[in-house]
């Protein structure tokens, strides 16, 4: 009989320095504003990390017709990004945003010095729109 399954690796099977959470991890490549690399998107422009404590908090600008659209900013939870960039371990966030006609799921990660954000959209305002994916890169303006 044929079978389907793929192998899984169990968290015993993972290397023992990734399977302890976030906690010895550094969000400092994180915080603070990011702009989008390309000044023509009509996805998000600009994206400012906080953190308090151990809370990060999530704010987002996205492209209007008028001028910048802000979003409610969102609690982020911390995640262990598992695809090590030479060798060094780091975070990656996800965030929720409900904004009534639609919501926004984003998953924020640091590679090589930019800023990835992961964008999934529902529509739930009968619009008919079709929900995506997308993705966007960010820099630091300072």
């Amino acid at each position: 009989m044929a079978s389907n399954s793929l192998p899984a690796k169990q968290s015993g099977h993972l290397n023992p320095a990734l399977s302890d959470g976030t906690r010895a991890l550094n969000a400092r490549t994180l915080i603070g504003r990011w702009l989008n690399t390309n000044p023509q998107t009509q996805g998000i422009i600009e994206c400012q990390i906080e953190r308090d404590s151990e809370q990060f908090k999530v704010t987002i600008a996205g492209a209007g017709h008028d001028g910048p659209i802000y979003w409610p900013a969102a609690a982020a939870e911390a995640l262990a990004n598992l695809e090590e960039e030479a060798g060094q371990r780091a975070f990656a966030l996800a965030a929720a945003f409900d904004l009534g006609f639609m919501t926004a799921e984003t998953y924020i990660r640091v590679n090589k010095g930019v800023l990835v954000i992961v964008l999934f959209i529902l529509f739930h305002d009968d619009s008919g729109r079709s929900n995506y994916v997308n993705r966007e890169f960010f820099y630091r303006p300072d």
